[in-house]
């Protein structure tokens, strides 16, 4: 059947109907009187540091490719890690280096049938995209009440068509962690040949001193994954430069399947300089983190449930009110991203952004409790 807007009639691939759709966080409505702030799509409130936007400033060779190898980063990036520059797979954020993951070791088979998945749900938004885009199926196993991985159930759901395993640490939208301890049980439970990727998109924000280190645990397992970014503590998202750590035996197939050119040489440079300027990065991030302490503590002296928050961002159980109370902050000035039915993720950005969110919630007659 065709249409005007569709006169060939050309459909996509199946799967790609079947596909939940990215809802990128909202920006702010303007309200007269007050100024807006975008809290929905867990940002870093705090531009790059100076040394980064001089270098971004200082670029000029953009009529040139870049590396595609980008070896000045994984250079910088062995030497700051203490890691092998050849374990490191550059991407487009950790969702390219994910999305180069999943085509490599993920998706349909000769036989036509599919490899499976498994992640934690909810978590990451764009997890059931990649997989599908993939060609793989995604098995989704349900949090626990307190917004943590059941990492029981996620290793009984394993059969032979599991390929990958998606941790993601701290949980985006809920924010725990996962712990050292647990980890270790869970890698050590699944079959050798399933790579387990440890999702640190937040890492820099953590401080349990339980904390799952992925660097560790990529050291002890070879069947490990570890995916981090520039995005968040570094503040780079717009420039799309994250990575992979894995050993030799995995980092030789996910070379062939890396997109050419993904890191510009404008990230790149960026990236690097925030690297050698890391003290400066640790104290913004450490900013936000006392305003996510703050924005916790704030929460739980008005009553309300907040699972342990370790990335820059809080999660709100709101269930069907989620609409709601979105819709009120919007009224304020505020942007939150509210996951349908569920409940309510909001970044930690400026002061008085924090202060605007916490006086919302001080008048909201519904908020969520433990369950």
């Amino acid at each position: 059947m065709t249409s005007p807007e569709n006169p060939g009639g050309i459909r996509p691939r199946p799967v790609v109907d079947r596909l939940p759709r990215y809802a990128a966080g909202k920006p702010p409505v303007a309200v007269e009187g007050l100024e807006s702030y975008k809290l929905s799509s867990n940002e870093n409130p705090l531009p790059p540091i100076p040394a980064v936007l001089q270098a971004i400033a200082d670029q000029t060779d953009f009529n040139r490719y870049p590396d595609p190898l980008s070896s000045k980063l994984r250079g910088a990036l062995a030497e700051f890690l203490h890691v092998p520059a050849e374990d490191i797979v550059t991407g487009a954020g950790s969702l390219g280096a994910l999305n180069q993951l999943l085509v490599t070791f993920a998706g349909q088979n000769d036989d036509g049938k599919a490899d499976e998945v498994i992640y934690a749900w909810r978590s990451f938004e764009a997890y059931p995209i990649c997989v599908g885009l993939a060609g793989a199926e995604s098995v989704r196993i349900p949090l626990t009440a307190d917004g943590r991985h059941d990492l029981d159930a996620m290793a009984a759901a394993v059969t032979a068509r599991t390929k990958v395993i998606l941790l993601c640490t701290p949980n985006n939208p809920t924010g725990p962690i996962l712990e050292t301890g647990e980890t270790e049980r869970f890698i050590r439970s699944v079959p050798a040949d399933v790579v387990v990727v440890i999702d640190e998109a937040y890492q820099e924000f953590v401080r349990a001193q339980d904390a799952v280190d992925g660097i560790e645990m990529y050291r002890k397992y070879p069947n490990v994954v570890v995916l981090r970014t520039f995005s968040k503590a570094h503040g780079l998202a717009g420039l799309r430069v994250g990575y992979s750590i894995s050993n030799p035996d995995l980092t030789q197939h996910l070379r062939v399947a890396a997109t050419p050119f993904a890191v510009s040489q404008i990230a790149e440079r960026a990236a690097v300089t925030s690297l050698q300027n890391f003290g400066q990065v640790v104290e913004r991030v450490q900013s936000l983190v006392d305003e996510r302490e703050r924005v916790t503590a704030g929460l739980r002296d008005l009553g309300w449930f907040v699972p342990a928050a370790q990335g820059n961002f809080v999660w709100l159980g709101l269930g069907g009110d989620s609409a709601e109370f979105a819709a009120l902050a919007a009224e304020q000035a505020l942007s939150v991203r509210a996951f349908g039915n569920e409940g309510v993720r909001v970044s930690i950005g400026e002061v008085e952004a924090n202060t605007r969110f916490l006086q919302l919630c001080a008048t909201y007659p519904k908020p969520p409790r433990r369950s």
